[in-house]
């Protein structure tokens, strides 16, 4: 499964589309993700961003060897792409 976290861009071909970041962890806890692509901003911060997946996953690796999918980010906030591009390589060094 090919999971896409955005509020606002057409989800590709092929992908599963979610909205909040809660939806994204409740299909990663299957673990039939094979890959998920995050926005950032998702128009209501106090509802979670894209980092928020990111932290689950990275959390879900440290303390229960969770094998993370192939993550990508396709947030237009630049600032907020270099916190999970960063956030992502940690993942996979501890992988």
């Amino acid at each position: 499964m090919k999971i896409y976290l955005d509020d606002e861009r057409e989800t590709p071909d092929g992908w599963t589309r979610v909205y909040w970041p809660e939806e994204a962890i409740e299909l990663l806890k299957t673990g039939n993700v094979e890959e998920i692509s995050l926005d950032h901003d998702l128009g209501d911060d106090d509802h979670g961003t894209g980092y928020d997946v990111v932290l689950w996953i990275e959390e879900q690796v440290i303390l229960n060897q969770f094998s993370p999918p192939i993550i990508k980010v396709h947030s237009a906030n630049s600032s907020a792409r270099k916190k999970m591009e960063l956030g992502i390589n940690n993942i996979y060094a501890k992988k």
